[in-house]
């Protein structure tokens, strides 16, 4: 790395950053690393990852994210969804933190967000930590080292951990804040050294950008048939639902894990990594997956090692459920190196449900998918935000809903139009809990999931025999070769039937209570699939 000793073109003096310390730009893995032990952010382990831990934040602050409310999108923001900050509170915060930098050494690494080169954006990120400039790098997408003599970013986050908000200065609601200003193309970070926090913001701000581009930003992993990237899957979920174990199939090719956009030219992952769950990590059933958390490079979070033999313990949470590894797409072996894929031709909408109602899988009609799209139910994982230490019932619309900065109606009008021209068949997969709720009932089997979404995707499953679901409409096969036949009829799960009916008439209501808000919004043919 060097030391600020670099073409004009990448001082951030240009961008009136100055009085800092040693600037390091776009360091590689190897140097990053060698900097980050040498401050003592971690701790290089077994195969030369790097352990850290994120300190009081192990997850996400989703209540501390702001968006400025300026003229130029007082119209467009969903502000009930996005906490607003004033430009005087922001200027200030921008200043204090300019202030709090000075003398102090900071990373930057210029990135891409978006494979495909039509709508990516280019993205400067300023960090505090070595060890974040790693993260990052490992999750945007890495320029050549030729491209960056040219590259002017179009948007800069600056992440200074040690800096906390003045929430009466600042406009805020605590010392923690992650802000967005559309008119400095500006994100600010401050107070937490949660990793998540990084790539979350550059996925929020595309969520906004993109749709008036006509391009669908989905939180979703993506993968497509080997040698043929026409036959495109995309698996809609929040985390913990299995987006990242269920896209890592061996016999596909992962497109990515988190983030993706469809366009009218195909589908394009925004990201170059992926950020996966760590807890009970089994090597057996995801051996890809397991063997990246002993690579050089991949930055692990919070996990429980053992001091002198540097072991990692899988199946410890003291620290957190939100264990997590950080790593390029290259280190899976079955990894597209464009990022891109064919329009997709399945839809699959995760979920995990702790009422242990849902079927492992259901098909969906478009206007089904669209409920369900908007609905967004599942269950809150332990540890992905603060604060939650078991799963929680919990209705996300878009299947994502802390990362929407518009309306929702305006994702799934455009995800209904996308369908519509292109075509796919829509999938609601519960991943959640079968037998009984959450505590009484057992984990769905993850070899019962894969099964049903192998035969989903090869077409099988839409070729057998399907039943009407009482409670919500949609279609249930019968029989699955290789899936207890049980599993697909969750009422006979249950050793009391008349609990699984009382619990499936609550959810219901559940469904039909959350979908009212977006009535008003939305066409009659959606209102026509909606339940209760």
């Amino acid at each position: 790395m060097t030391n600020g000793r670099v073409n004009p073109a990448h001082e951030l003096a240009h961008q009136g950053i100055t009085g800092l310390g040693n600037v390091y730009y776009n360091g590689l893995a190897p140097a990053l690393i060698e900097a980050a032990v040498q401050r003592g952010e971690g701790k290089l382990g077994l195969g030369g990852a790097f352990l850290v831990s994120t300190g009081q934040f192990t997850g996400r602050s989703p209540k501390d994210k702001h968006v400025v409310r300026t003229p130029s999108v007082e119209n467009t923001i969903w502000w009930g969804n996005n906490a607003a900050q004033s430009p005087e509170g922001f200027e200030r915060l921008y200043q204090d933190m300019l202030a709090h930098m000075q003398g102090r050494d900071y990373f930057v690494q210029d990135l891409y967000a978006g494979a495909d080169p039509l709508h990516r954006l280019d993205v400067r990120v300023v960090t505090e930590l070595a060890w974040h400039g790693l993260f990052i790098r490992h999750l945007l997408r890495r320029p050549a080292r030729e491209e960056l003599d040219s590259f002017v970013p179009e948007w800069t986050i600056i992440n200074c951990p040690s800096f906390k908000a003045d929430p009466k200065r600042h406009d805020c609601r605590t010392e923690t804040i992650i802000t967005m200003n559309f008119d400095r193309k500006l994100i600010l970070i401050a107070n937490t050294a949660y990793a998540g926090e990084n790539k979350k913001s550059v996925f929020t701000l595309l969520n906004y950008l993109l749709p008036e581009k006509g391009v669908m930003p989905m939180h979703c992993s993506a993968n497509h048939a080997i040698g043929n990237p026409v036959d495109t899957a995309v698996f809609f979920g929040l985390s913990g639902t299995g987006k990242t174990t269920l896209s890592a199939s061996p016999d596909r090719t992962l497109i990515g894990d988190d983030e993706h956009g469809w366009s009218d030219r195909g589908t394009f992952n925004f990201e170059g990594g992926c950020y996966a769950k760590t807890i009970n990590l089994n090597p057996e059933a995801e051996p890809e997956i397991y063997r990246t958390t002993h690579t050089f490079g991949t930055v692990v979070e919070n996990m429980v090692f053992d001091p002198e033999t540097l072991v990692l313990d899988f199946d410890d949470d003291s620290l957190t459920a939100n264990t997590r590894c950080a790593y390029p797409l290259e280190q899976i072996s079955n990894a597209s190196a464009s990022g891109l894929g064919g329009h997709p031709k399945n839809i699959v909408m995760l979920t995990c449900d702790a009422f242990g109602v849902l079927p492992p899988i259901a098909r969906l009609t478009p206007a089904q998918a669209m409920y369900h799209f908007l609905s967004g139910f599942t269950s809150k994982v332990a540890g992905t935000e603060r604060g939650v230490t078991e799963p929680q019932p919990t209705f996300s619309t878009c299947f994502g809903a802390p990362f929407m900065p518009r309306r929702p109606e305006v994702y799934g009008k455009l995800l209904q139009q996308k369908i519509a021209k292109h075509g796919a068949t829509c999938w609601l997969v519960n991943t959640g809990w079968t037998g009984g709720a959450y505590g009484t009932g057992k984990r769905m089997p993850i070899k019962a999931t894969r099964a049903l979404l192998s035969a989903a995707l090869d077409g099988t499953l839409g070729q057998g025999e399907f039943r009407r679901d009482p409670n919500f409409g949609f279609d249930v096969p019968v029989a699955v070769p290789g899936v207890d036949a049980a599993l697909l009829t969750p009422r006979n799960t249950w050793a009391d039937k008349a609990a699984y009916d009382a619990q499936a008439a609550k959810l219901v209501s559940m469904f039909a209570d959350n979908f009212a808000q977006y009535v008003p919004f939305i066409d009659e043919d959606v209102k026509a699939a909606a339940i209760g």
